[in-house]
């Protein structure tokens, strides 16, 4: 069994042939929308492996990524897995477009996990270079074409995901089954993160408060990340890519057939209803 040095510790080094197999379990999972009663194999023990993973699942899914979600790493984990932050992929045909707060019904997985998060979704202005891997905030700040508010459905065929950490998380297209895009924040380049708040309700009622100051770092923060992140693994953003920063009230469990409702105040409100996804 190989083993590999990671800060001092060991770890193993999963084999191309674990890692195909990992990906092709979730993915089977998810087309059939069939719940998984376990991890497919052996839990990556880190973000490289999670990642590999992520990337032969995105390979066998039919679409294209169109967006990516961000995750906080809780900072007690931060050392361990060498980052603060992680990703999953938002494919095109799971993202919704919506001007007004009329109702969109948002697909899960029956028997797995279900949960809305409050976002913040930055769209990016212009293509980043493939070559360029460091960024720094005031880069990264001029790759935002806009700023809008949003939910994302946080869905996966397998019940604990989000018990499992990061590495999980990460290698199940980050827990991530939709993404509802709203309107533009007013004046959001001159805004402080401080004026933009926002509340979760499920079934009419509050199940969290927050705004993108909740997000360490704030939104930008999570597009520096994704940037350098995109371009370490050969998919460096593109124009019209949208990036949902960070969940900022909480991460809201939803039952298939129930409402969520996302106000932002003066920004607008979205909402949305979680149906079951068929095969």
């Amino acid at each position: 069994m190989p083993m590999k040095a990671d800060s001092g510790r060991w770890r193993r080094v999963v084999d191309d042939t674990e890692v195909q197999a990992v990906a092709a379990s979730l993915v089977d999972a998810r087309l059939s929308s069939k719940a998984l009663a376990a991890f497919p194999g052996e839990v990556p023990q880190d973000l490289e492996t999670a990642y590999r993973c992520q990337d032969v699942a995105i390979g066998l899914w039919p679409d294209d990524v169109g967006g990516w979600k961000v995750g906080r790493i809780p900072p007690a984990l931060e050392e361990r897995f060498g980052s603060d932050r992680l990703a999953g992929p938002i494919f095109r045909e799971t993202i919704h477009y919506s001007d007004s707060d009329a109702r969109v019904d948002l697909p899960v997985y029956p028997g797995g996990f279900a949960a809305v998060e409050a976002e913040f979704v930055i769209v990016v202005g212009c293509d980043a270079p493939r070559s360029k891997l460091t960024w720094s905030r005031e880069e990264a700040a001029g790759m935002m074409a806009d700023l809008k508010i949003g939910i994302e459905m946080a869905s996966s065929p397998l019940k604990t995901i989000n018990d499992l950490g990061p590495a999980a998380i990460a290698s199940d297209f980050g827990n991530n089954a939709g993404l509802i895009v709203g309107p533009s924040i007013t004046d959001w380049r001159s805004r402080d993160l401080e004026s933009m708040s926002c509340e979760a309700f499920i079934e009419n009622s509050s199940v969290g408060k927050g705004g993108a100051f909740n997000l360490t770092g704030g939104p930008l923060r999570s597009l520096q990340f994704m940037l350098e992140l995109a371009a370490r693994r050969g998919r460096p953003l593109r124009t019209g890519d949208v990036v949902a920063s960070g969940q900022t009230t909480g991460i809201h469990d939803i039952l298939i057939g129930q409402t969520a409702r996302i106000s932002f105040g003066d920004d607008g409100e979205i909402r949305c209803r979680a149906t079951e996804k068929s095969a």
